[in-house]
């Protein structure tokens, strides 16, 4: 059975998630601070982690700077109160898989674990594509022998696409993925961020899709 750990101090949202996963046919573990949390995540039959941003004695940052450092490559969704942008950078140059902002809707959440789960535990920590790698724990982009320095945005952008390899990409999918269900689905910051790394790893490997989106060939 799948197993998940769900850390958060409030009573209340332990309770709503808990027992969201336990309708999906999860089985949950619990730990209401950083160091419990952080002991529980080393445990080997682990498939995903829920965590806080806001917890007593290490907050969910640190708490998932520890993991990654300990090669620990479950999959993890932050969940915050903060709604500075820099928060979730942060979140996810630390190695987050995912980030919901509260309050959030339960479906959502229940829908990224999904996703997170399907990609998991089959995802590499290293995503190649014909001469672009991706380093997705130590955040290093290569092409061919030459490293590229990408923003945190550019770089879980190129995650999306060389995770899914030849399928369409809407708009609206990697507005939901990189950049939050908040945006307005009319915005053309996806455009904007594709032309980005165009520039940086080759103007070929991104394809236009016309009335759909891109796909990564």
């Amino acid at each position: 059975m799948t197993r998940i750990l769900v850390v958060d101090d409030e009573p209340h949202i332990v309770s709503l998630v808990t027992r969201g996963l336990a309708s999906e046919g999860y089985e949950t573990a619990v730990a209401e601070d950083g160091a419990e949390a952080l002991e529980l995540a080393m445990e080997p039959d682990l498939d995903l982690i829920i965590l806080d941003v806001g917890l007593p004695t290490m907050d969910g940052f640190e708490v998932l700077r520890h993991l990654r450092a300990r090669g620990n490559t479950v999959p993890v969704i932050m969940l915050t109160a903060r709604s500075g942008t820099s928060d979730t950078i942060e979140g996810l140059d630390a190695g987050a898989s995912d980030y919901v902002s509260k309050p959030f809707a339960v479906a959502e959440l229940l829908a990224r674990v999904r996703s997170r789960l399907r990609e998991s535990p089959a995802t590499p920590v290293v995503l190649t594509r014909g001469d672009v790698s991706l380093d997705v724990l130590a955040r290093r982009v290569t092409v061919g022998d030459r490293e590229v320095d990408l923003s945190a945005r550019e770089f879980t952008l190129a995650e999306q696409f060389l995770r899914h390899p030849g399928e369409v990409l809407t708009r609206e999918v990697l507005l939901s993925r990189v950049w939050g269900l908040d945006f307005d689905p009319g915005s053309n910051v996806v455009d904007v961020y594709v032309r980005y790394l165009r520039s940086k790893l080759g103007p070929d490997h991104i394809v236009t899709v016309r009335g759909e989106g891109y796909r990564w060939d």
